[in-house]
């Protein structure tokens, strides 16, 4: 009989088949990204043994995954919303060695959750033989809070030239001049110069603005470990991350951050008006971009239109963080591009590193 249920909460599970959470999130998190709509994980177990795994989906969807006595994934059901505040099975799925079998859905349901409120898809640990007790209690072992998002800790330092301690060994940072990103429509765009459909934004006046490579020389290759735009002649006094309208930073894990996605294998600074063809792109950005000698490239506008600065992504394709440095009087000094070849002091105290983050 099973009376009490553990409780802890984790990013979406995706194809992980380990018998607790890829990647933990506390449970302030939870309940925040549950109020914004936003997916996550909760694990029901019982005596460390995985029993129900739950995914909360966009649109009031819900799944949940049911464990065997081996603490297999062994059965899915999928909840629809139905009526008013129900929920209502619509594909019940057994989880076999030779892949699924798909049966005819019973009529399961139960009450849409609250946030907390899990005791709810405790009738259906009976699907796998065990016994839920009429009444269970629930027992949160959630992870702590933690340091939250990702800080803007030593920034100034990713440009500062000298020998540097990598994971992949040491290596020298060198300066390097990418020229300079003509900006005509008041908005400097970072982006991947093949997907511009959502770059990352700052406001700047019209202008030209230096931009200047932190290379990591590490024989044989010169990757670029970050890239910077400066906008005004003065030292940042604090940085802040680029969000899009729509983010939000409270939503983030531990270690976690909204960055650029990359795509190709490169990032550009750019006007936010600018537009490239593939053609233009292949030839005269991606084929001369090179490693070993060029980890820059700008393809120019016409005489007064803008131009596009581009640069190989440090390791390559991914999702980097872009900071804004704002002067003591709050105006965007710089724009900084980390391309995370190595962690700062602060992350390195961080269990598993630095974490996950989002395009």
């Amino acid at each position: 009989m099973i009376d009490s249920l553990d409780v802890s909460y984790g990013d979406m599970w995706g194809s992980h088949e380990g018998p607790t959470h890829p990647n933990l999130i506390p449970n302030a998190l939870a309940a925040r990204r549950h109020e914004a709509g936003m997916a996550y994980a909760v694990l029901l177990s019982s005596r460390e043994r995985p029993l129900a795994m739950v995914e909360r989906w966009p649109r009031g969807m819900w799944r949940v995954y049911l464990f065997d006595d081996a603490s297999r994934r062994a059965q899915t059901i999928d909840f629809k919303p139905f009526g008013t505040g129900m929920l209502l099975a619509h594909r019940n799925t057994r989880l076999t060695g030779g892949g699924e079998e798909t049966s005819t859905v019973e009529a399961l349901s139960c009450r849409a959750p609250e946030f907390g409120d899990w005791q709810v898809f405790a009738p259906f640990l009976a699907q796998q033989g065990h016994e839920p007790a009429t009444t269970v209690v629930l027992n949160d072992v959630s992870v702590d809070e933690g340091a939250g998002p990702l800080r803007p800790t030593g920034i100034e330092q990713l440009s500062a030239p000298g020998p540097r301690d990598t994971p992949d060994g040491p290596a020298v940072v060198e300066l390097g001049d990418a020229g300079a990103v003509r900006i005509t429509s008041g908005q400097l765009a970072v982006s991947d110069p093949g997907w511009v459909s959502e770059p990352r934004t700052v406001a700047v006046p019209p202008g030209e603005y230096p931009v200047t490579l932190a290379l990591l020389r590490q024989t044989p290759w010169l990757r670029v470990a970050a890239a910077k735009v400066t906008l005004l002649d003065a030292p940042p006094h604090a940085w802040e991350m680029a969000l899009r309208p729509d983010e939000d930073p409270e939503l983030l894990g531990e270690g976690e951050f909204y960055g650029v996605g990359v795509y190709t294998g490169t990032v550009a600074f750019m006007a936010a008006t600018r537009t490239v063809s593939e053609e233009a792109l292949d030839e005269e950005v991606f084929l001369p971009l090179s490693f070993g000698d060029r980890p820059s490239v700008e393809l120019p506008g016409t005489e007064t239109g803008p131009n596009l600065i581009a640069f190989s992504a440090g390791w390559g394709d991914g999702s980097y963080p872009v900071w804004i440095g704002r002067t003591e009087d709050g105006q965007a000094g710089c724009v900084v591009v980390d391309l995370r070849l190595y962690p700062s002091d602060e992350e390195k105290q961080v269990p598993g590193g630095p974490g996950p983050s989002h395009a």
